[in-house]
């Protein structure tokens, strides 16, 4: 008997995803367990098992289409089955229709003689056109409805075509590109619309002297290189991000709204935004408070690669409590980065570099780290945060062991 196998509900809230690419094909005999197609779900590329073995004898989406949790993936049954009736195909590329209304049922017949005057024709034309012969006027001698009139009143109770939806190409200045608003891009913009439609957003910047770091960068580089590690600043402002958040807790939080509660999270997972071509996608580094500099420089570059080759697991990408965005390995000096929300912050760390400054009353030339953090004032007050940030540059600025 052919079985649907459904687009299953993987957590973490998601209720799509995108069919990348399809690992087998109608046809095929398959085992239960096998993967049939690979999905890219929130920020991350899965593949999907079947639950049944047998022939595959529908794929219901193209690669590329949008699949709904609980969608009919694919049907597996025996060589040379009929798909039975019912099994709802793909909506159409990349779009989830919902079932046309039933028609709603035509009024009871009148009764022969009972006012309306219609051959067995006519009133046979009438039912299979679904018009109530009995409220069309006729316009045969003696008010007889005729074949027009039924014609006539089908055509006006019949739903307007919907005109062809035209999408430009040019507008009055130039040719345009559409591009598609899909897979992590799609996921991106959503979470971001979340975040901006359940926090009240604020941003906070400061400035951290980065002698300390740069130095202790130099010293355990070597060290680093031959553990096959890429030694960047960022391990370093992990360790000392969770020192400040030990202080000031409520900043390693999340606001539950429904209770009326702010949940104060015991444990440092610490998301690291990873850029890729199209859109974010933030692995987590779990247990960030056990781990050393050099435990967590191996654990970002490993969770980097395996967000740019869209092979990360869906575990990883679970259970922050607080996020870094990384913006000054590209540049800048100031940025207002979007909470990765339910998270209450995140902070953006800058670009590194020699800056004038005035100290002791002479301008002096310092390596310094701008820092933006943006906060939940519905969670977080500005002088918590100005507070937060002040040990985080003392955590930074006496940053000691590995």
């Amino acid at each position: 008997m052919a079985k649907e196998f459904r687009f299953p509900d993987v957590g973490e809230g998601i209720t799509e995803g995108e069919v990348v690419r399809w690992l087998v094909k109608e046809g095929d005999e398959i085992k239960a367990d096998q993967a049939v197609a690979e999905i890219e779900t929130d920020k991350a590329v899965v593949e999907m098992p079947s639950p049944y073995a047998g022939t595959v004898l529908k794929l219901h989406f193209k690669e590329r289409d949008l699949v709904k949790v609980g969608q009919v993936l694919v049907t597996v049954g025996e060589r040379g089955e009929e798909i039975p009736e019912g099994v709802p195909a793909a909506a159409g590329r990349g779009e989830f229709r919902p079932a046309a209304p039933a028609a709603a049922p035509a009024a009871a017949a009148r009764p022969a003689g009972a006012g309306t005057l219609a051959t067995p024709k006519v009133r046979a034309m009438a039912k299979e056109l679904g018009v109530d012969v009995g409220a069309v006027e006729g316009t045969g001698p003696g008010g007889r409805v005729t074949e027009d009139d039924v014609r006539a009143a089908g055509d006006k109770a019949a739903p307007a075509k919907p005109a062809p939806k035209v999408k430009a190409k040019y507008d009055l200045f130039g040719s345009l590109e559409r591009i598609p608003l899909r897979g992590v891009r799609r996921t991106t913009a959503k979470k971001m619309r979340e975040s901006v439609d359940h926090a009240a957003h604020v941003t906070h910047c400061d400035e951290a002297d980065a002698a300390t770091i740069a130095a202790r960068r130099d010293k355990m580089r070597a060290e680093a290189e031959a553990q096959g590690v890429k030694l960047t600043y960022l391990p370093f402002i992990v360790k000392a991000l969770v020192e400040a958040l030990k202080l000031h807790p409520t900043l390693n939080a999340a606001l539950d709204e429904d209770e009326g509660e702010i949940v104060v999270k015991k444990y440092y997972n610490i998301g690291i935004a990873v850029d890729v071509p199209d859109g974010l996608i933030v692995p987590v580094v779990k247990m960030a408070d056990e781990k050393s500099v050099l435990e967590i420089a191996a654990e970002i570059q490993a969770l980097a690669k395996a967000a740019r080759e869209r092979t990360l697991d869906l575990a990883d990408l679970k259970g922050g409590t607080f996020s870094i965005t990384n913006v000054g390995v590209i540049g800048g000096d100031a940025a207002t980065p979007i909470i990765n929300y339910p998270e209450v912050a995140i902070l953006a760390t800058m670009r590194i570099a020699e800056r004038a400054r005035v100290e002791n009353g002479a301008v002096v030339v310092k390596t310094t780290l701008p820092l933006c953090l943006s906060f939940d004032h519905r969670v977080v007050d500005g002088a918590e945060a100005a507070r937060f940030t002040k040990d985080l540059i003392r955590f930074l600025e006496a940053l000691e062991g590995p």
